[in-house]
């Protein structure tokens, strides 16, 4: 049986060769780390990676905001149509002009929202956020912070107003055909002791992660723990620094239900706490509304164009391209 980035590899590539948001030009095989592959785009032709209704949009923002695209090129996406980072703007950036039905989609997992705020140029989500601050320490020699490359960044970012009168933000970390292998990464190729960065908030009396459980800070130096310790970091110091006035910043997850491999266990360390990456995480995180972790198809499988009506052409692109995401909804339909 095929694993799950397998399958999608596959879904791609059959996607490429039969939507309409494709042009003809474009289902060529695209080059990718040196070779033609069937589920990539010809690289002059990446663009039509994103959802065509925001292509334009989504390439300014990230131009104006000078984020980096993953593996992108000349101001365009990724060509490769598992792109994680592609899935999460496809399926987020849409919303970033339609608060209420951004409310609709996060009311289930934050039943406090009231109403969504903008959090940046006058937009309700934005994407690859790193904080107003080096809150992390991870700037090197005073130089200039990148969003989406060498630091520190959540995926997508959203704001809104509570019902008990407090302005929460939400970091999302976005999974799509990830996994990971049981690879130590405390220590850099360069042979630089990651620790080092991060030990001074590791171990603050303040830590948002319960450092007690683990017999070593090594054991969060394991990928998808690393990504989270980090992002539950940054989480915590924004909200310590009350950054865009928010009184609760909390984390996100957000990971197929279909991609079982991401959910192992890789460091061995943690693996007596809990049967899943996401849930050895909830048991470090000492606060319970700081770490939320869902999936695309507990988000969005529930959606019909009824509840969206100005977005029913995104929801059938969305049906298309990841069925698997929006199942429940294409069954209600």
């Amino acid at each position: 049986m095929a694993d799950f980035a397998e399958s999608e590899r596959a879904r791609q590539t059959v996607y490429k060769a039969t939507s309409p948001t494709i042009s003809a030009a474009a289902r060529a095989d695209g080059i990718y780390r040196g070779s033609p592959r069937p589920f990539c785009l010809p690289v002059e032709h990446a663009a039509e990676n994103l959802f065509p209704a925001i292509r334009q949009s989504a390439r300014d923002y990230f131009a104006s905001m000078g984020i980096q695209w993953h593996q992108g090129q000349n101001g365009n996406p990724s060509n490769h149509l598992c792109s994680s980072q592609v899935c999460c703007v496809n399926m987020l950036w849409p919303f970033a002009d339609q608060p209420k039905a951004l409310a609709t989609v996060l009311r289930p997992l934050f039943p406090t929202l009231e109403t969504m705020l903008p959090i940046e140029c006058g937009q309700y989500v934005a994407c690859e956020w790193i904080g107003a601050q080096d809150y992390l320490g991870e700037a090197r020699h005073g130089g200039a912070r990148a969003r989406g490359a060498n630091y520190t960044s959540a995926d997508a970012a959203v704001m809104f107003a509570r019902r008990d009168g407090r302005r929460q933000i939400v970091l999302i970390e976005w999974k799509y055909t990830e996994s990971y292998g049981r690879t130590a990464l405390r220590f850099s190729k360069s042979g630089a002791d990651r620790l080092a960065v991060y030990r001074p908030l590791l171990e603050g009396s303040d830590c948002p992660i319960d450092c007690t459980q683990l017999p070593s800070l090594d054991a969060l130096f394991y990928e998808p723990f690393y990504q989270l310790m980090r992002q539950q970091l940054l989480a915590h110091e924004m909200e310590r620094a009350h950054e865009l006035d928010a009184d609760v910043v909390s984390v996100l997850h957000i990971a197929p239900e279909h991609n079982a491999a991401f959910r192992r266990v890789t460091s061995p360390a943690l693996v007596r706490l809990g049967d899943s990456a996401t849930a050895v995480w909830t048991r470090l995180t000492r606060l319970s509304n700081r770490f939320r972790s869902t999936s695309q198809e507990q988000l969005f499988g529930r959606l019909t164009a009824e509840q969206l009506p100005k977005m029913a052409e995104w929801l059938y692109t969305v049906q298309a391209r990841y069925p698997w995401a929006p199942s429940r909804a294409a069954a209600q339909a």
